[in-house]
């Protein structure tokens, strides 16, 4: 890395640490570039020479939130489980995480930008390599797609790679499950719905669907 580049990284990382720092402390909908720009230790100008505005800031600086997501999933899979039950646990500590902090990844997987979240996903980690940690493949590969429903199919792949489901109805499936998700996602980022209670609806749903595609025998975990 060059000194433009270490300036660059170092300039970005005041901006979306403080962009994180405001998001903990008074949440998406209270951000402000002054305030942002006031914390960070620059003028407002400064921010528009790394960001395209204000809404990428604040997507870099919820990605700080999907790391905590990212770093345990790993260590929450295990390496003897079956695809079926990767691709159900990634969802469910998703889940997890997407309905305790539904403002956070709402800035994260439907952002206001003018590109695909990939596009900014992939700039946010050739800055910070070092929080692409996971060791899966699997896994570090569906971080750096495009979009949701790509990111879903990643795992669900191995589903078919293992003759859990037809690669026909994979396509099927992950949009499923993904309409399934968004919908008890806007319920509770809209505080329709609990967060206990749309785990709970999201993985029976998932269940529901996943026994009409399964083309060999699987015990459901849950």
């Amino acid at each position: 890395m060059n000194n433009k580049e270490m300036q660059t990284k170092r300039v970005m990382g005041d901006f979306i640490n403080a962009s994180n720092k405001l998001i903990r402390e008074n949440g998406i909908a209270n951000i402000s570039l002054r305030k942002v720009s006031k914390i960070a230790g620059y003028n407002s100008a400064t921010m528009y020479n790394y960001f395209e505005n204000l809404d990428h800031l604040i997507f870099f600086g919820a990605m700080k939130y999907l790391n905590n997501y990212t770093r345990s999933l790993n260590n929450y899979l295990k390496k003897e489980e079956c695809s079926m039950d990767r691709f159900l646990k990634v969802w469910e500590y998703f889940c997890f995480y997407a309905y305790s902090e539904p403002q956070i990844y709402n800035a994260i997987f439907f952002p206001n930008l003018n590109n695909n979240i990939g596009h900014y996903m992939k700039k946010y980690y050739d800055f910070f390599p070092e929080e692409l940690l996971s060791s899966n493949t699997t896994i570090r590969n569906m971080l750096l797609k495009d979009n949701i429903n790509d990111r879903a199919m990643t795992i669900l792949s191995d589903c078919v790679n293992e003759n859990y489901i037809k690669c026909e109805d994979a396509i099927i499936l992950n949009d499923m499950t993904l309409v399934i998700f968004e919908g008890i996602f806007k319920r509770v980022l809209n505080k329709n719905m609990s967060y206990k209670y749309a785990i709970k609806n999201t993985m029976l749903y998932f269940k529901l669907i996943i026994e009409n595609f399964l083309i060999k025998d699987y015990n459901f975990y849950f």
